[in-house]
């Protein structure tokens, strides 16, 4: 292929722009911010399980607290009943006397239990209430963390896409003012090797591969046509001559 020598030199100030490019989306798609988001999105859904499973255990024993005080309810009115009719003496015979003095002691004792048990399903329930609270502070500081954490990557990703619109506008300047056979074997190229279609001869090295170019092949660059198009016989690449290839 024959192009002119500044047509080729164009090619690496369009090398450089596509470089440019590659690097802002491989610095867009590895943002650090994006990593920990995930790990911050996952630690959320962690953190929300035990949210619920704190809050379900508080409603379990707020369950179990409203039963120890219904409980206790009719004993009392009981026990209240038949301490009532022991003081106002409207129970003559002995025996039922004794038998509700007795039914009395076991209304007091039975009682005594449900409020100890009460007491503790109280006591429960304020630990719960602890844990539970704790454990939705702690979620709220994660979706806090990670409010401000993509904040930060919002405008990361705004500053990148500007730099990138940018570099989008230059490199189709400069594209536009190389022959489109030679684009288009520049493109062609570049997508088969990792983003970079041309490179400079720089002392006798190709800047692509970083190989040394042989003596045979240094000699037929120095008898090549100024507008040759030559090409790397180690990674196919175009290779740009300039005042610092060493030919």
């Amino acid at each position: 292929m024959k192009a002119a020598a500044e047509a080729q030199r164009r090619l690496l100030d369009l090398q450089a722009s596509d470089t440019a490019i590659a690097q802002l989306d491989h610095r867009r798609n590895t943002l650090p911010e994006t990593t920990r988001a995930r790990e911050l999105q996952a630690e959320r859904g962690r953190a929300a399980e035990h949210v619920i499973a704190a809050e379900t255990v508080v409603s379990d024993l707020e369950g179990e607290q409203a039963k120890a005080e219904s409980d206790l309810v009719p004993v009392r009115e009981r026990l209240a009943r038949n301490e009532q009719r022991v003081n106002d003496g409207s129970v003559g015979d002995p025996k039922a006397l004794q038998g509700l003095i007795e039914e009395i002691a076991h209304l007091r004792k039975r009682i005594g239990d449900l409020e100890d048990a009460q007491l503790e399903a109280m006591e429960r329930l304020e630990e719960a209430r602890e844990v539970a609270g704790r454990a939705v502070d702690a979620k709220t500081g994660i979706e806090t963390t990670m409010r401000d954490l993509l904040k930060v990557r919002e405008g990361k990703l705004t500053e990148i896409a500007a730099e990138r619109g940018r570099r989008e506008l230059e490199r189709d300047a400069i594209a536009a003012a190389v022959p489109a056979d030679l684009l288009a074997l520049y493109t062609r190229i570049a997508e088969k090797s990792g983003g970079v279609g041309a490179a400079m001869l720089r002392q006798g090295r190709c800047g692509g591969c970083q190989l040394e170019a042989t003596s045979a092949d240094m000699n037929r660059y120095r008898a090549a046509d100024e507008d040759e198009v030559l090409r790397c016989e180690e990674c196919n690449r175009i290779l740009v001559r300039t005042n610092e290839s060493g030919l």
